[in-house]
């Protein structure tokens, strides 16, 4: 099995006892730290073996994960790699999209096809996976390019801008990479089942969502980019939207020289679908044989 290449950060607050992205990830063998305040480590100690705790010098500073986010940064600088993952602590499993199927596959293939990819390029800020329920049966697009990537992203270290900010973090964070002309990536050939935001305690629900925390999310990033973002409602709730759906950000993805682009074309990763029961659909069946031969 494939190993990841750069280091892999949960952050996580509390939510010691529903840990889904910390269970996942040790049930597959992926290798990560949960990354947690210091007036919750006994709370997570129950749970989890200590090696995987790692604790912030600060607590409570009610700015939300931006400090977490950023002290990450900084331990994945120190340590000498060009990136890092920066993973919610929400999310169920890591799926593939094969044949309009979304199939569940372990942590390290994933999270490695997206490493292997990203570095391909030169210009890549952000990159992660798309949310499983807006990849459908019917798409066709293997990624999408410069828009926003939410909950597992993984950033290139040498950025000269940081995490900022209370709300919606992750889409402040694009918007400044695309307004230095770098591209970001949103791989829909690998995706994240993850909970829908309130629907778990803790975290960002706690802090930030309560009252009219939705309006000022929206108002916060329409303040800082009001020429990308406007406010309007949807689902019933504010909500901020990008001005022409992302379209107006064009840079191009700048290809590595040094790489054989004509054996990249050609690689393949290696992966076997594995039944868990008997497949009572016949044309699945034979669709599963072809693709285990």
């Amino acid at each position: 099995m494939k190993k990841t290449k750069y280091p892999i950060y949960v952050i996580s607050k509390g939510r010691a006892d529903i840990g889904h992205t910390a269970n996942f990830m040790l049930k597959d063998g992926v290798k990560f730290k949960i990354v947690i305040e210091p007036q919750e480590y006994d709370d997570y100690a129950k749970y989890y073996d200590e090696k995987l705790l790692m604790v912030t010098p600060f607590s409570n500073l009610g700015k939300g994960s931006i400090p977490v986010r950023n002290f990450i940064w900084e331990d994945a600088l120190e340590k000498g790699y060009k990136r890092h993952w920066c993973f919610d602590d929400n999310i169920h499993n890591i799926k593939y999209f094969w044949n309009g199927r979304r199939i569940v596959v372990n942590g390290n293939v994933g999270i490695s096809a997206v490493e292997e990819f990203t570095d391909r390029y030169e210009n890549i800020a952000i990159s992660g996976m798309n949310y499983k329920f807006f990849v459908t049966p019917m798409n066709k697009k293997p990624f999408y390019q410069n828009c926003r990537v939410y909950s597992n992203l993984l950033i290139k270290n040498d950025l000269d801008f940081r995490w900022r900010g209370r709300y919606n973090e992750d889409t402040d964070l694009c918007l400044q990479a695309l307004s230095k002309d770098l591209c970001t990536v949103l791989i829909n050939a690998f995706m994240i089942e993850k909970n829908a935001t309130l629907k778990m305690k803790g975290g960002n629900a706690d802090e930030l969502y309560i009252g009219d925390g939705r309006l000022r999310m929206a108002r916060e990033l329409q303040e800082a980019w009001p020429y990308v973002v406007e406010v309007s409602k949807r689902y019933g709730r504010p909500q901020h939207r990008i001005k022409f759906n992302w379209q107006h950000f064009d840079q191009k993805l700048i290809r590595r020289k040094d790489l054989n682009w004509e054996e990249i074309q050609n690689k393949k990763i290696k992966m076997k679908i594995q039944k868990l029961a008997n497949v009572e659909n016949k044309e699945l069946e034979k669709d599963v044989d072809k693709f285990n031969e």
